[in-house]
């Protein structure tokens, strides 16, 4: 093309070479915005004929617990893609399913570990999917060869399911002649023995996990998948509180869950010890429902308090021991 063009009307006059016109952004103006990270993809909601459905609706019913929720999710995402591999002919490799919980009291792992189990019978892992839940006393035997068989008959149960060992790291703490040497030793036998016929969950608390996992070379690598249970925040808390209450038909009144907020911030700010999170929730819930049934027999005696006065927690309900404040 010349550069030139014939006017529309014949006439040959000339007519100016076309320009591009380029705008220059004032130096102010904000460049567009970088492309966003790559995220992790969002669990969206699991068909109503899913398998994962009713465990959808169990991680759901937990307060925070995102990552924990994440990972479960996972795991589900590749078993239901190893079997549409299987069914096209494709290659599945076996997979190693024992875990590592990590985490303060009162995080949720018990109750994480029971649906790990429920997701397993739901995929064909596991044909049962029970849950068994044992810890050092249920395994650790009083004299030679009785731990062995203690510990034997805890996986022979577990067949099927998943074997939940609590406070595990108390198995490694009573030096080289204790017997909880012989139970990890019979534990890491009994995982070569009934290869994907079992779960197992090891949990406890973070650095007591970690020098439980060294004290035995062969421990490490059996468990490849971790999940990591992080305490619950404040808010977190008040809303397990909430929803406790609120299962037993009690209701909280602003003031006692303002009180109650106060309490947790400064519980946790304070405690030199590991906080137990949900579980001293629990309790506290526990404590003000015995002190409103005070409250209200004091001052009812035998008449009836109305309907909404038997829901009610007060903030005079909450009361805490010495040892808790």
């Amino acid at each position: 093309m010349s550069g030139r063009a014939i006017a529309a009307g014949g006439t040959g006059a000339p007519r100016p070479s076309r320009q591009i016109s380029i705008v220059l952004r004032p130096a102010d103006q904000a460049a567009p915005p970088a492309e966003p990270p790559a995220r992790e993809p969002v669990r969206g909601p699991a068909d109503p004929g899913s398998p994962f459905a009713e465990i959808q609706r169990e991680l759901d019913a937990m307060v925070g617990l995102e990552k924990v929720k994440a990972l479960i999710y996972e795991i589900y995402a590749l078993l239901h893609i190893s079997g549409l591999r299987s069914a096209a002919g494709l290659a599945v490799g076996p997979q190693v399913y024992h875990m590592i919980f990590s985490g303060n009291p009162g995080t949720g792992k018990t109750t994480v570990a029971r649906i790990v189990a429920k997701l397993f019978q739901k995929m064909g892992v596991l044909p049962k999917g029970h849950l068994i839940e044992v810890e050092r006393a249920d395994l650790v035997g009083e004299y030679i060869g009785h731990t062995a068989q203690k510990t034997r008959e805890m996986v022979r149960k577990a067949l099927g399911g998943v074997l939940f060992v609590d406070e595990a790291y108390s198995l490694a703490r009573g030096g080289e002649k204790d017997f909880g040497k012989e139970a990890i030793d019979t534990l890491v036998k009994a995982m070569e023995d009934y290869k994907n016929q079992f779960v197992l969950i090891l949990a406890g608390y973070p650095n007591e996990i970690d020098m439980f996992l060294l004290s035995n070379p062969g421990l490490p690598s059996r468990f490849p998948i971790r999940i990591d249970f992080p305490d619950y925040t404040v808010d977190q808390l008040v809303r397990i509180a909430e929803l406790m209450a609120k299962e037993r038909d009690y209701e909280l009144q602003p003031q006692a869950i303002e009180k109650l907020r106060q309490h947790l911030a400064e519980r946790k700010r304070n405690s030199l010890l590991p906080f137990s999170n949900a579980r001293y929730v629990r309790n506290t819930i526990e404590k003000a429902i015995r002190h409103q049934a005070v409250r209200l027999l004091n001052l009812y005696g035998t008449g009836q308090p109305g309907r909404q006065e038997l829901m009610t927690i007060r903030a005079e309900d909450l009361r805490w021991d010495a040892e808790d404040a």
